[in-house]
């Protein structure tokens, strides 16, 4: 029989204020390290890719933290794109190598990024959103958005190619985008999409988030892979609402559905009775439309 790594948990309490007596945890961050990769299935064969810097403040309420991730968009064979975590693509293909030993003395290095995959169908006209919360995945199909682009004159350069300037409100937030039809690709990072090239750098009102293409590969052969997982199929409604159940207490989310119990203690080694409370979250998703649904 096959033997399971053990998962590998870290945990990340942000606090903010002058002192510990008067000092208040905004952010909590569960990091369970994936020991194990997935079977995956491949859904088209890569052709095109394109790497987005992708920055976000992690709490508006509080700090003015920017956190950043690389990105990648990989475009298909039959009308199939992929937006996903460079960084979890390179991990996957670490973690096989790794005994148990290596995995925890790397475990900063492969921490992973995020758990997002959006995979759109164009010729189906169907995005299919999955992402691990905890332990466990989950998955929504939805009809690709018909966003109202208003173009503008404005054109700027990205990666040495001619972007013009298009703007559109897209659940809740207010996006500017600038697209280059040097790249006949009606795609772009994240669910962004729908103009007459590819969407080099997109941003919304206030800046909060933001994508920045800063890579681009032709004639990859990477194939556009989906984890072949027990998903929990849901809607995208009931999908925000488990997220923002986990990340506003992930301990006693995880504790509950996972059976992972995490002990929080303070500077003295005493444990946090308030480790398990629920606490509001300083930000709000890229689509701000979840509560309204």
């Amino acid at each position: 029989m096959m033997k399971t790594k053990p998962l590998i948990i870290s945990i990340a309490a942000f606090l903010i204020g002058a002192a510990a007596t008067n000092a208040r945890i905004i952010r909590r961050q569960l990091n369970i390290l994936q020991t194990n990769v997935p079977e995956t299935k491949t859904l088209a064969e890569g052709y095109l890719e394109f790497i987005y810097d992708y920055t976000f403040n992690a709490d508006t309420l509080y700090n003015s933290q920017t956190d950043r991730e690389k990105m990648l968009l990989q475009v298909g064979t039959d009308g199939i794109s992929k937006y996903s975590s460079l960084k979890n693509i390179v991990a996957d293909s670490i973690i096989p190598t790794l005994s148990q030993e290596e995995l925890v003395k790397n475990a900063e290095r492969l921490a992973n990024g995020p758990f997002i995959n959006i995979v759109k169908n164009h010729s189906a006209g169907k995005i299919t959103h999955t992402e691990k919360i905890a332990l466990d995945w989950f998955k929504y199909e939805e009809d690709i958005p018909q966003f109202d682009w208003t173009l503008t004159d404005s054109v700027r350069t990205v990666l040495g190619y001619e972007c013009r300037q298009a703007k559109c409100r897209f659940r809740g937030r207010d996006w500017t985008v600038f697209y280059t039809e040097e790249i006949p690709v009606m795609d772009g990072p994240w669910k962004l999409c729908g103009l007459p090239g590819l969407i080099m750098s997109a941003h919304d009102e206030k800046s909060l988030y933001a994508f920045e293409c800063i890579g681009v590969k032709s004639n990859t052969s990477r194939p556009i892979t989906i984890y072949d997982v027990s998903y929990n199929e849901t809607n995208r409604k009931k999908f925000y609402d488990t997220l923002h159940r986990y990340e506003s207490n992930p301990y006693g989310y995880a504790e509950t559905v996972s059976g992972i119990h995490v002990t929080i203690t303070d500077n003295a080694g005493n444990p946090d009775p308030t480790a398990y409370d629920p606490i509001e979250l300083g930000y709000d998703y890229l689509e701000r439309d979840w509560r309204e649904k």
